[in-house]
C-alpha cells in the first residue's frame, strides 16, 4: 500500500471507549482504501490509575470493538514512550510500516510529527465530554455507568479481565501491593 494512503492514529485507549470507535470508523470511512495504523501509546505502562490496562489488553479491546462494529483495515501497534522527544518519531517510524499522515489531538505528538514533516490532522472526536478515558476509569471503579461508554464487546472483555475490581484496588491506599494476575509486575 502506498505510504501516503496509510494513516497513523496515536492514543492511549485507557480504556477503548465509544468515542475511540466512532473516531476510527470516521477515519476509515474518509479513506476506505487506506489502512489505519493505531499506535497504542505509553505501551509500557499498566496497573496504575492513569494507565490501568496493559498494551495487550488495549489492543484486544480495539480489535474486539472494531470487529463487532464491522470496521476493517485497522492495525494496532504498541508504542513505548522512550522519553527522548527528539528521537521519538524516528523510533515510531522504525516500528511501523510507512505512513503518510498522522491523527492526534495531543499537542506534543502533533509538534513532534509536524517537525518531522508529517501532515497532522485532529482526531474527529464526538461527545468528548462524555467519552473521556479519565471519566470512564472513574466510573469503572464506582459502578455500572461505564458500560454505556464502551462498545458492548469491550464491556464484556472488561468484565472478563475484572477491570472494575482492578480499578477499585488501584484507587485504594494499598494499590502498590496489588499483584499482576498473571504473576508479573
Amino acid at each position: 500500500m502506498p505510504p501516503q494512503e496509510r494513516g497513523l492514529m496515536v492514543g492511549r485507549f485507557q480504556p477503548f471507549h465509544r468515542g475511540h470507535l466512532e473516531a476510527i470508523a470516521r477515519l476509515r470511512a474518509s479513506v476506505p482504501e487506506a489502512e489505519l495504523l493505531v499506535g497504542i501509546g505509553s505501551a509500557q505502562h499498566s496497573y496504575t490509575l492513569d494507565n490501568p490496562f496493559t498494551a495487550g489488553e488495549r489492543m484486544e479491546m480495539l480489535l474486539r470493538a472494531t470487529e463487532e462494529a464491522g470496521v476493517t483495515g485497522v492495525r494496532p501497534i504498541p508504542l513505548v514512550d522512550i522519553d527522548r522527544h527528539a528521537e521519538w518519531v524516528a523510533y515510531v517510524e522504525s516500528l511501523l510500516p510507512e505512513f503518510g499522515r498522522v491523527y492526534t489531538n495531543n499537542p506534543l505528538t502533533r509538534l513532534l510529527f509536524e517537525a518531522a514533516g508529517y501532515a497532522v490532522e485532529e482526531v474527529p472526536w464526538s461527545r468528548r465530554e462524555e467519552y473521556e478515558g479519565r471519566l470512564v476509569r472513574r466510573e469503572l471503579a464506582g459502578g455500572d455507568a461505564w458500560k454505556s461508554k464502551v462498545p458492548p464487546a469491550v464491556a464484556a472483555y472488561l468484565g472478563e479481565i475484572r477491570a472494575p475490581e482492578r480499578l477499585r484496588l488501584l484507587s485504594t491506599k494499598d494499590a502498590g501491593k496489588v499483584a499482576h494476575p498473571k504473576g508479573g509486575a
